[in-house]
């Protein structure tokens, strides 16, 4: 079954515009066929879509998820890839945790910069 896709439907199928994937078709990460002016989208080029968006929920770069798509072209035993990939998650996980780290520090300030302006602000409105 050779089945194929049109990019209306895979826009749709991933909640994204056409544009959008026009865009990941220019900058190669995807590479549909053409029919006169129609694209034609391969099962691979949805396998690849589906890993684009993967990444980009994980917060990577074009450049870092188009490395790691390109890398399965390389190794088809995907051992690599998954090599890679694990480098690539816990380094965005480091990323990730120093960054909550930061927003539980401010919360923190805020909360604490909160109580003492409501009691500052109690204090003046009792000493009217």
């Amino acid at each position: 079954m050779n089945e194929t896709y049109g990019i209306a439907e895979l826009a749709r199928e991933f909640g994204v515009t056409t544009r959008t994937v026009r865009f990941y078709e220019d900058k190669g990460l995807i590479a549909p066929t053409r029919d006169g002016q129609r694209r034609i989208y391969s099962p691979r080029d949805r396998v690849r879509l589906r890993l684009i968006m993967r990444g980009k929920r994980l917060g990577l770069s074009l450049d870092e998820i188009a490395e790691l798509i390109d890398l399965y072209d390389v190794d088809p035993s995907e051992i690599t890839q998954l090599k890679q990939f694990i480098d690539v998650i816990r380094e965005r996980k480091t990323i990730l945790e120093g960054q909550k780290k930061d927003i539980e520090e401010s919360l923190s300030e805020m909360n604490r910069l909160e109580k003492q302006c409501v009691q500052l602000l109690s204090q003046k409105q009792t000493s009217k």
